[in-house]
């Protein structure tokens, strides 16, 4: 969870498994890609900053976030340690919102619970442009850089059991 006093992008490297040999898939949504495209290159960019080759890197886009669900689906297929969904959904004044986001998220929820590639959920859903955008490389860091950091420990975590 962000908070004030959290930058999404700080993590300690030296406690973090060597990810040289894994691969891993992204599938970015379109929709608010001034959002998306952000979270997707601090991700990326964590990636390759702990030794994930570029080649291992794989990347899907989707439209918007309610595909995130099968594209993470058939993204699992690809022989990938782990995967990651980016998206954002901001509130506006009906209830597509919510039906987006709890569709999202039980939808991750369950691939992580039936399947055996790890997805990590990096899809801000926030209030207000403003709140997505401080959280994709602003004040509160990048939530794609976390999601990067969780994908490889995740992965690990995969491999080890």
């Amino acid at each position: 969870m962000a908070t004030e006093n959290k930058n999404l992008s700080e993590y300690d490297k030296t406690l973090i498994p060597d990810a040289s040999k894994f691969r891993f898939g992204i599938v970015v949504s379109e929709w608010n890609d001034t959002i998306t495209e952000p979270l997707f290159q601090g991700a990326f960019d964590a990636l390759v900053d702990n030794g994930v080759l570029e080649s291992n890197i794989i990347r899907w886009n989707v439209p918007g976030s309610f595909e995130l669900i099968y594209g993470a689906k058939k993204m699992q297929e690809q022989m990938v340690n782990a995967v990651i969904v980016i998206g954002s959904v901001i509130q506006g004044e009906t209830k597509h919102f919510d039906f987006v986001c709890e569709g999202v998220t039980q939808g991750i929820k369950d691939l992580n619970v039936m399947r055996e590639t790890p997805v990590i959920f990096c899809v801000l859903t926030d209030n207000t442009l403003q709140q997505a955008i401080d959280r994709s490389g602003g004040k509160h860091g990048n939530k794609g850089t976390e999601a990067a950091i969780a994908a490889i420990k995740m992965a690990e975590l995969r491999k080890n059991s």
